[in-house]
């Protein structure tokens, strides 16, 4: 059964989820605070927190995904968004890269806990891409937009595109990646844009009534890069 402040916050912030899928993402969330004990691996231990800081932007990331792509989560931590974007879409096949052996080991028994087909390379993603070829690179507070398009910058020929999760800082950061140059010869697009944190949805809504600007500050957004005339 879905634990009743699960359920809660779900309701709270206009999420629905089927009983399977709940009780999957509640496993996930209780293993990943059972671990949290040993390791730091997440500020986000409680149940609103969860939905509004990782299931939220996974929900989001979800959509934006083709039945059969193959997709890294680039710096996975905690697991975040690999792991529920695994359960949310067992359509498409889903890689963890963890540079940090302890965190690798750990997002390993993790996945073999909730018996997931993910794989959990303790490498940084930049080098996996030396020897696998992925569709889409996701990823989630991983460096800024400049060091993210940097590292991945040799080894456009081996993914087609990068999603990643950004929240309102997001304007500053493509600032400085264009003034660095290293947007060029990249198309950038918003491809989603949602409420951040513990904001319910009809507040967002009524803020950008009063003001559109003040309502971006509570908003996250998910960015696609594509190589122009690629192929």
């Amino acid at each position: 059964m879905i634990d009743a402040e699960f359920k809660t916050a779900l309701e709270q912030f206009g999420l629905e989820l089927d009983e399977p899928l709940g009780m999957s993402l509640q496993q996930y969330a209780q293993s990943l605070w059972r671990y949290n004990e040993q390791i730091n691996l997440t500020r986000h231990t409680t149940w609103d927190l969860f939905v509004t800081r990782d299931l939220r932007d996974c929900l989001q990331l979800a959509q934006l995904i083709q039945p059969g792509e193959e997709v890294l989560d680039m710096g996975s931590g905690n697991g975040v968004p690999g792991i529920p974007l695994a359960m949310l879409r067992p359509d498409i096949e889903v890689a963890l890269a963890e540079s940090v052996g302890k965190r690798a080991k750990v997002l390993d028994e993790l996945v073999t806990e909730l018996n997931l087909p993910v794989p959990v390379y303790a490498a940084r993603g930049e080098d996996l891409l030396e020897d696998f070829r992925f569709t889409t690179i996701v990823s989630r507070a991983v460096g800024s937009l400049l060091k993210f398009c940097r590292w991945v910058e040799p080894h456009w020929s081996q993914f087609d595109r990068l999603l990643l999760i950004k929240g309102p800082k997001w304007v500053e950061e493509r600032g400085e990646a264009r003034h660095h140059g290293v947007l060029k010869g990249l198309d950038l697009r918003v491809v989603a844009t949602y409420p951040l944190g513990n904001v319910a949805p009809e507040i967002i809504e009524a803020a950008e009534e009063d003001s559109p600007e003040a309502a971006d500050v509570s908003r996250g957004v998910i960015l696609e890069l594509t190589k122009k005339n690629k192929g």
